[in-house]
């Protein structure tokens, strides 16, 4: 199995920023895509971001600019910087990593998520 624990979630006014991370535990043999995704509750989640494991990152329009994600392979740590956060950034954020284990074929995983708030 594969834990991700998240971490950097808060509350800021508007055009603050903040950095979340995401540390993936367990027995991992190889962590492939890892990523973030985002959810307002009544709405479907929605893709942030996502980077491979020689570092080309994907961006969703609404974010490009503004965020930027970054990995610790050693570490098997993602980040996310938010920088200039708006109120339509308020939800709450997934990791999300494509991984394999000892026991368990590559599949996807995600954490619990962490709530970002962000007031005008």
């Amino acid at each position: 199995q594969v834990q991700l624990v998240e971490s950097g979630g808060g509350s800021v006014q508007a055009g603050g920023s903040l950095t979340l991370s995401c540390v993936a535990s367990g027995s991992i043999g190889r962590i492939n895509v890892m990523g973030w995704e985002r959810q307002v509750p009544g709405k479907e989640r929605e893709s942030v971001a996502a980077i491979g494991t020689g570092g080309n990152t994907k961006y969703e329009d609404f974010v490009k600019g503004r965020f930027t994600i970054s990995r610790d392979n050693e570490k098997k740590t993602v980040y996310l910087q938010m920088d200039n956060l708006q109120p339509e950034d308020s939800a709450v954020y997934y990791c999300r990593v494509h991984a394999g284990t000892s026991s368990e074929w590559y599949r996807e995983y995600r954490g619990q998520g962490i709530q970002v708030t962000v007031s005008s």
